[in-house]
């Protein structure tokens, strides 16, 4: 299984991006990481989806009830990261998926995957 960086990109502005897929029997206990490298602030959601795509393919419609934050502000050149979020494939699939109201924003997920079989 794997650990360290699991899923990394630099986001379009206005398009919601799956970050990170979790393997099948699977679960997984990881870090989310925006960047904003822009010279302005950047508005960003995060969700913890179930049927959003793979990795690195814009989404299909984003529930709101999946959403774990929406509208947080990320200054010019500053950070956020949520951590220690707790995901499993075991029934149903789960994503990370990242937007950002402009371009020049980074997200990185990274922890460990560990096998439920």
């Amino acid at each position: 299984m794997a650990t360290g960086i699991l899923g990394t990109f630099t986001l379009g502005a206005t398009t919601a991006t799956t970050v990170y897929a979790v393997p099948n029997t699977t679960y997984s206990i990881v870090n989310v990481s925006f960047t904003n490298t822009g010279t302005t602030s950047a508005t960003i959601r995060l969700y913890i989806g179930t049927s959003l795509g793979t990795a690195g393919s814009p989404t299909g419609t984003l529930v709101a009830s999946e959403a774990i934050e929406y509208g947080t502000l990320v200054p010019a050149n500053g950070t956020f990261e949520r951590t220690g979020l707790v995901l499993s494939s075991t029934s149903t699939a789960k994503y990370i998926v990242a937007y950002a109201s402009t371009a020049n924003v980074n997200v990185n997920v990274y922890g460990i995957e560990t096998s439920t079989t």
